[in-house]
């Protein structure tokens, strides 16, 4: 038969509530007392009633996230953060796919809303959902933080990569390492990408170069299909001209451009460069292994849901900004050039 808190308050010999204080962790309780307490947990694999607590505390003790789609690691990686983080403070995750269409993103929105979470976290929201003014209303129903996104609107908290400083680090990288010729790799639906595009034609234009073919959009950023259709757009954009270098807004556009490098038979860091962005796992299981640029993507999900924790019990909004850097690999060398 299930343990119950009763069960545990008989067996340490203290009282309900102070079995309650401690598995809430919400008030102190004296060391020696806790340690009884924790022990008769123990004896009687006792599993705390998630939904009582929630009642007694008048609040859920869950967190939503939102993500554009699982096929890219940022994402993974981002949640590790936010869920080490929130660990710490008692909650778990309720997490849904948006599936990169901006319909579905507000239905996500909206459903842990009617599931009660104490607060939703969306990573890289749709710039459509944005334009919508579906956040602006929804801010006012439930905390919100936003992570990776410039359009700015009030209530929510913020925690955001310095993209447009490491865009301007990894271009500023190849012109130095003699790369002139640098084509542009996007996807479509997220100021990330517009952030790094503004950053991009006006790094070209100061030097000359810029040219509007030299920007390609592969539709769907962080997709199965992704890769492929990064390598398919680029060997079709390299069979028109020579070109020194290949930017790529993230580390799945970046795989794409070294498999169409390999079957154009073009070098890597001799004939041309390859620079990626997030510094996922995939850059180093590629070979070459794929430079890019650390968007410190655990940072970013902890200090997400440090900023969500705040919202929760202090009713405060603020926003945080980390710096980006550079990681050199195989796909890019100044010695080469």
């Amino acid at each position: 038969m299930k343990a119950t808190i009763t069960d545990v308050a008989d067996r340490a010999g203290v009282s309900v509530a102070t079995v309650s204080r401690v598995v809430n962790g919400n008030y102190p309780v004296r060391r020696a007392t806790r340690a009884r307490v924790k022990a008769a947990i123990a004896a009687l694999s006792y599993v705390p009633n998630i939904q009582a607590r929630e009642l007694n505390m008048q609040r859920s003790s869950s967190i939503g996230v939102v993500v554009p789609g699982f096929e890219n690691m940022f994402f993974a990686e981002v949640l590790k953060g936010i869920e080490d983080r929130l660990r710490q403070s008692s909650y778990s995750l309720l997490l849904a796919c948006a599936e990169n269409d901006s319909a579905q993103e507000k239905r996500c929105v909206m459903d842990l809303l009617a599931r009660n979470a104490s607060g939703v976290i969306v990573v890289s929201p749709n710039t459509e959902t944005i334009a919508s003014d579906f956040y602006a209303d929804t801010a006012g129903r439930l905390p919100l933080v936003f992570i990776n996104s410039y359009e700015r609107v009030p209530g929510i908290s913020y925690v955001t990569s310095d993209e447009c400083g490491g865009t301007r680090i990894a271009l500023e990288y190849l012109l130095r390492c003699g790369y002139g010729h640098i084509l542009f790799v996007r996807g479509e639906k997220s100021d990330s990408y517009r952030i790094k595009e503004e950053v991009y034609r006006a790094i070209m234009q100061e030097h000359g170069t810029f040219s509007e073919a030299d920007i390609l959009n592969i539709g769907a950023g962080n997709s199965l299909e992704t890769v492929d259709n990064t390598m398919r757009a680029l060997m079709r954009r390299m069979e028109k001209g020579a070109v020194t270098a290949v930017f790529c807004c993230n580390d799945m556009m970046g795989a794409g451009a070294v498999n169409a490098c390999k079957r154009m038979g073009r070098r890597m860091p001799e004939d041309i460069a390859v620079v990626g962005y997030d510094n996922t796992s995939l850059s180093r299981f590629i070979e070459p292994k794929l430079t890019t640029i650390d968007q410190r993507m655990a940072e970013l999900g902890a200090a997400a849901a440090q900023l969500m924790l705040e919202k929760i019990n202090r009713e405060t909004t603020r926003d945080i900004l980390l710096e980006n850097r550079l990681v050199e690999r195989e796909t890019t060398s100044c010695r080469a050039k």
